[in-house]
């Protein structure tokens, strides 16, 4: 086909998870208590950090900001300089780069390489010190003469793991791949990185710490 008879795509067409009204109705629903729940999750840490300035310490907070802000930035600037042609329909429910580089009429390697290396970095750094930290935690906790705080240490910890397991295995099931090949099972992987763990996480890893729930107390007896 020549360029010029080739049509330029300005614009996508997301067809969400199923791509039939029922059922995204059904999904749509699913998702917005959800998202409702994530909301209501942070709100609480928000409103315990703002009533106990012990709390006022921006825990590398800033610092994920920066670097994930950067690196969406990458991946958006590596992707203005794609051509699109004809095909503008994206089987997902958000523009995410695979399903999006999938439709490209141009050469994508540049965009592959750096989705595994870049992301390779972001995301194995984080998820080498979690389990490194966890590690000296189980060491630490095996030694504790107590079995019953053994049995609390290890579910806390085993909590936590599980929204690990669940948000890195998913994110490098879809990523560490080529785009190229990107299906279903991906689109699946995506609404667990995207909407679950987002919403077990202000509950699992904030609302159980004790300085948050001594905010938590604080925040209820003054009201």
């Amino acid at each position: 086909m020549d360029g010029e008879n080739q049509t330029r795509v300005t614009e996508f067409l997301l067809l969400g998870l199923s791509g039939e009204s029922e059922q995204e109705e059904a999904l749509c629903r699913l998702f917005l208590c959800m998202y409702l729940l994530t909301i209501l999750g942070n709100l609480l840490i928000i409103l315990a950090i703002s009533c106990d300035p012990h709390l006022h310490t921006p825990i590398l907070v800033a610092v994920s900001w920066v670097i994930t802000n950067l690196h969406a930035l990458l991946h958006t600037l590596l992707m203005v300089r794609l051509n699109f042609c004809s095909h503008n329909t994206v089987r997902h429910f958000f523009c995410d780069p695979y399903p999006i580089l999938k439709l490209s009429c141009s050469d994508t390697f540049i965009n592959d390489l750096m989705v595994f290396t870049v992301g390779a970095v972001i995301f194995l750094t984080p998820f080498t010190c979690i389990v490194l930290s966890y590690a000296y935690i189980f060491s630490n906790v095996l030694k504790l003469p107590s079995a019953q705080g053994i049995r609390k240490a290890l579910s806390t910890c085993g909590s936590h793991l599980t929204v690990v397991s669940l948000f890195y295995g998913s994110i490098l099931g879809v990523y560490m791949h080529p785009s190229s090949s990107y299906s279903l099972q991906d689109t699946v992987a995506s609404v667990i990185f995207t909407v679950v763990t987002p919403l077990f996480n202000p509950f699992i890893y904030s609302l159980r710490n004790r300085d948050m729930k001594g905010a938590l107390r604080k925040l209820i007896l003054r009201c």
